[in-house]
């Protein structure tokens, strides 16, 4: 399995975001992945379409792709604005979607990638009637708002259990996304369970090591 590392920009410098995203594509990073978050469905307020926008032509560039992660209310409205701003995969919750099959299926319209969330604390099930339509599933492994979160030790159960869903169904090419507390010290043990994404932020972007050293520790780890 092609484990892919996605840099999340919540804990980047944003004074320096440009060149932070340049250096984690330079480290290896093939995938940017842009938290966003209102203030409503979360209690924290990040970025928008303009983030993403911005980072486009870096993207391009580079040869990366750029995967928000939607943690809204009301996330349909917001769709044709991401895609205009150049998302290659878009993110909502299952959590906060009513007619959530509509919704990937608008996504799809304005040509992304869709994906579906799941908090640390919703059933599996609510998966199973939308998993053949998707192109991942972002299995959250810290309760959703904030970065620097701890890992939660029973994620690892559900990444293998939500591994199992798509392979009895023939789905093997769906992603799981795993996102929070992701660390050299359990990125293995999510990888081992079937996670093919890791999205980490606080582990690659912090003050004790260079990005390129924590992109390399976590690569490490991983093999």
């Amino acid at each position: 399995m092609n484990v892919k590392i996605a840099p999340s920009i919540l804990s980047a410098d944003l004074s320096r975001l440009g060149e932070q995203v340049r250096d984690v594509i330079a480290a290896g990073a093939e995938i940017i992945h842009v938290d966003v978050m209102d203030g409503h469905f979360v209690p924290n307020l990040t970025f928008g379409p303009q983030v993403v926008s911005a980072l486009k032509p870096i993207a391009v560039e580079q040869g990366v792709v750029l995967d928000a992660h939607l943690m809204v209310r009301n996330p349909e409205w917001m769709v044709p604005e991401f895609a205009m701003a150049g998302a290659d995969y878009l993110t909502v919750h299952v959590e906060e979607c009513i007619h959530l099959h509509r919704t990937v299926h608008m996504i799809k319209e304005h040509g992304m990638r869709a994906g579906v969330a799941i908090n640390p604390a919703t059933p599996l099930v609510a998966l199973e009637e939308i998993l053949i339509y998707l192109d991942l599933v972002l299995l959250l492994s810290v309760n959703p708002g904030f970065g620097g979160q701890v890992y939660i030790p029973a994620s690892t159960r559900r990444i293998a259990r939500l591994r199992e869903m798509l392979d009895e169904r023939g789905l093997t090419q769906v992603d799981i996304e795993v996102d929070g507390g992701i660390k050299p010290d359990n990125a293995a043990e999510v990888v081992l369970a079937g996670g093919s994404v890791l999205v980490v932020g606080s582990g690659i972007f912090n003050q004790h090591a260079s990005v390129s050293e924590n992109m390399a520790a976590l690569r490490q780890a991983i093999r």
